[in-house]
């Protein structure tokens, strides 16, 4: 449509006219004003505002420079991303630290984060044009009021990422910088991506406390929203520094935890207040270095030596989980098992009582190189971690004869329980392999929690809906074929090799039990010994797997060289089960 107007008409009316036009008309709409033989706009529904190049003087936009606007905006951004007073971030080389931002590009590439949320946090009241500051002063400096949050991809991963910048008062975190964790923290929940925090913090910013710290949106709120997040999208942390008072729940809050060795420290207090409370002279690393919560607290899942290393630890964790509760975990190809399924019978020893690395029955069921443990230091009579069997990702729980013949401590039971616990929230489906005399006794674990521990763990085993399998390896005996998820706790399978038993207890113990006093009216030693060997031999017959596959208490014999292709029959069957549990509003042992 054409449509010409009079000649003292003005640019603005001319514009007006041909909007409302094609808008009206829904089609292109040519503007003349006056006499003139060319349109003065031309107006279409997709194209609003745009002017005739002919009549248009502000050059072509594309090859225009940018602006002394932009260019100041830009200069501005340079200068946030400095960080902190130069001195400070001279101070990371001797600590053995990257910048904030160098970690970044270490993390994710040379463009660091795909995006970031709140670059200019309390702008206003520190850079140098601000009305606040009459002279500049480095020691003012507060870029992103040292949090930088925003998003990023990893290995083709999206990630959420919040990380401190210790150059900015020791990475302490005061009003904004809370405000932009809060919501990288609800955008998680709403995106369903897991949240990645890079953490070096001295905790909250004292000397800036009034609006943050006991506010209902203020620091407080990090850990409502960490548990709102459990179990809702992966939720890893890494620690770059020492992380003490507040600064330190957000390590235990999270799924996973990493510490790096010689830069970590995670502490309810500092040494200094520790001593001032109790009177205990300490320094941080015996306080709460890695080896601590490595170790003892089980509050660290995995030790990097360098922050390389954590960025790779990290890498390979998140190729095992789904980004969110919904999903299911990633695949990958199928991987020869690093050791030949053949040896595995080889590996379990005949005696019950003889101790043997159970890393040598999971290299040859699972794909090559795929066993990713974690808290290997903690809890060591049971081994637990990530793994691959025909290409799926399943989580592993085994106990370990060659620690203290794999009977289950209050440590390795709660660390167990902790680990199903993730396992059922992210659907990874579950591998026991048991080889237990069972949950260990004493006043020693009595005192440290052995039924609380046990009880959690057995708890999370019959709580977990994700596919189970159980492999009697060897022994299963006492509540350890409970906790092992055998028959009566809803797994898919329960399979046994060979060398597999299932008892109330072992035989040495039985034999004592049940005829101490008739052996020991034997007076003759080698009488006594002969008739301890027969009845431990008849009570090994009772308990052995061809009597509880002959009552179907286990649904199969296999074996050994066939288990991991029986694993991975079973598993591939049933991925898609789904189990019920009785409507309730949550269990109270958790």
């Amino acid at each position: 449509m054409k449509v010409r107007i009079a000649a003292d008409a003005s640019r603005d009316e001319a514009s007006a006219i041909a909007a409302a036009v094609a808008e009206h008309v829904g089609e292109r709409v040519e503007v003349y004003v006056g006499d003139s033989d060319d349109p003065t706009f031309v107006e279409s529904v997709a194209e609003a505002d745009t002017d005739d190049a002919g009549t248009d003087d502000s050059g072509d936009a594309d090859e225009a420079s940018p602006t002394e606007r932009e260019e100041r905006l830009r200069e501005e951004i340079a200068d946030i991303e400095r960080g902190g007073p130069e001195k400070y971030r001279e101070r990371l080389a001797e600590q053995g630290k990257l910048f904030v931002r160098d970690r970044l590009e270490l993390w994710f590439g040379e463009d660091g984060l795909d995006f970031e949320d709140g670059r200019f946090a309390n702008f206003d009241a520190w850079h140098a044009d601000s009305p606040e500051v009459e002279e500049y002063d480095d020691g003012t400096r507060l870029p992103a009021d040292g949090m930088l949050t925003g998003a990023a991809t990893l290995d083709g991963r999206r990630v959420h990422v919040a990380a401190n910048d210790f150059t900015v008062k020791a990475g302490s975190v005061a009003e904004r910088g809370v405000e932009k964790f809060l919501r990288l923290q609800q955008r998680a929940l709403k995106t369903g991506r897991p949240a990645l925090y890079l953490v070096d913090s001295s905790g909250g910013r004292i000397d800036q406390q009034r609006g943050f710290f006991a506010n209902r949106e203020g620091i407080g709120k990090f850990y409502y929203n960490h548990s709102i997040l459990s179990g809702a999208v992966p939720q890893i942390c890494v620690l770059y520094g020492p992380c003490i008072a507040g600064a330190a729940y957000t390590p235990v809050f999270s799924d996973f935890t990493v510490m790096v060795r010689g830069m970590s420290a995670l502490a309810i207090a500092s040494p200094r207040m520790v001593e001032m409370v109790t009177g205990e002279d300490i320094d941080l690393e015996t306080l709460g270095g890695p080896d601590v919560h490595a170790r003892h607290s089980g509050s660290a899942d995995l030790v990097a030596d360098d922050e390389e290393h954590a960025r790779e630890l990290v890498a390979d964790l998140v190729t095992y989980l789904p980004d969110n509760a919904e999903q299911k975990p990633p695949s990958a190809e199928t991987v020869a098992p690093a050791k030949s399924p053949g040896g595995l019978d080889g590996v379990v020893p005949t005696e019950p009582n003889k101790g043997y690395d159970m890393h040598r029955v999971i290299e040859r069921v699972v794909d090559g190189d795929s066993f990713f443990e974690l808290q290997p230091e903690y809890g060591r009579e049971v081994l637990t971690g990530f793994a691959r069997i025909d290409g799926r990702s399943v989580g592993i729980v085994a106990n370990q004869p060659a620690q203290r013949a794999g009977a289950i401590f209050p440590d390795s039971a709660r660390k167990a329980a902790e680990f199903v616990w993730k396992c059922d929230a992210y659907n990874v489906p579950l591998l026991y392999l048991c080889d237990t005399p069972g949950f260990m006794a004493g006043s020693g674990v009595e005192k440290e929690g052995i039924l609380e521990a046990g009880k959690k763990m057995i708890y999370a085993t019959s709580s977990a809906t994700v596919p189970k399998q159980c492999v009697v390896v060897r022994k299963a005996y006492g509540a350890g074929i409970y906790a092992m998820s055998g028959p009566a706790y809803d797994p898919e399978a329960t399979l046994a090799l060979p060398s597999g038993e299932i008892a109330i207890m072992g035989p040495e113990a039985a034999i004592n039990a049940v005829y101490a006093n008739k052996l020991d009216a034997i007076d003759d030693p080698e009488k006594r010994a002969e008739r301890e060997r027969e009845l431990r031999e008849e009570y090994r017959e009772d308990i052995d797997a061809h009597r509880m596959a002959s009552e179907v208490v286990i649904d199969e014999i296999v074996p050994p060289s066939d288990l991991r292709a029986e694993l991975a029959a079973r598993f591939e069957m049933y991925e898609t089960v789904e189990k019920d549990r009785p409507e309730k509003k949550h269990g109270t042992v958790l």
